[in-house]
């Protein structure tokens, strides 16, 4: 994975850790066990601490950075979706950023809560446990459901088996000229009713 250090910082990651070899770890950065950091994601730490906390994730595209003093943290079990912006913030245990959503500086998102895809969370803003975020601005919009709660769990739980996955079975190939369409596709069977869309869970 490159990895670089700055003023004698080097990221530390975990054995168990899972970084794509796209992804950019600069400095001062924190990645734990059984985490999963995605293609092409970007964790600067050449100003803040960038922490990410066991079993969380961080998928393709994010971009982790703040300002210099500041940490940005991901708690244990933190879901950090494709595309998502952190700056300078901090995601609680078991809550969910998701798709090309932003979090500003000293924003706080509580424990289990989430913010939808595409919401812009404000500096300072604090996002009580539980509760679901949307829109630019965001705002709270009502408490999340057990439904909604235990879907981000099983979802979470995918990543966590996927950085298993990627250790045993990723590597870099060439690809196939041809292949018959037929072949073994991945399947719901293959990681359980976790990994659906939040929309048919509710069908």
């Amino acid at each position: 994975m490159p990895c670089y250090t700055i003023d004698g910082l080097v990221p530390v990651v975990d054995p168990s850790a899972f970084v794509h070899p796209s992804a950019d770890l600069i400095g001062d950065v924190w990645v734990g066990p059984g985490v999963y950091i995605g293609p092409s994601a970007s964790l600067r730490g050449d100003f803040g601490r960038i922490v990410i906390e066991a079993g969380a994730n961080v998928q393709d595209g994010c971009v982790l950075h703040g300002f210099p003093g500041a940490d940005t943290l991901v708690e244990p079990d933190g879901h950090i979706g494709h595309g998502a912006v952190l700056h300078g913030c901090v995601v609680r245990r078991g809550a969910l950023v998701g798709m090309n959503a932003v979090v500003m500086d000293e924003a706080e998102i509580g424990a289990q809560a989430i913010v939808a895809a595409s919401a812009f969370v404000r500096a300072g803003m604090k996002v009580p446990p539980r509760m679901l975020v949307a829109g630019v601005p965001g705002k709270v919009l009502r408490e999340l459901s057990e439904q909604e709660i235990a879907w981000k769990h099983d979802g979470t739980l995918v990543y966590q088996a996927l950085v298993g996955r990627c250790h045993e079975s990723l590597h870099e190939v060439a690809p196939l000229a041809a292949d018959d369409r037929s072949r073994k596709r991945l399947g719901i069977d293959d990681f359980g009713a976790g990994l659906v869309p939040l929309v048919a869970t509710k069908r």
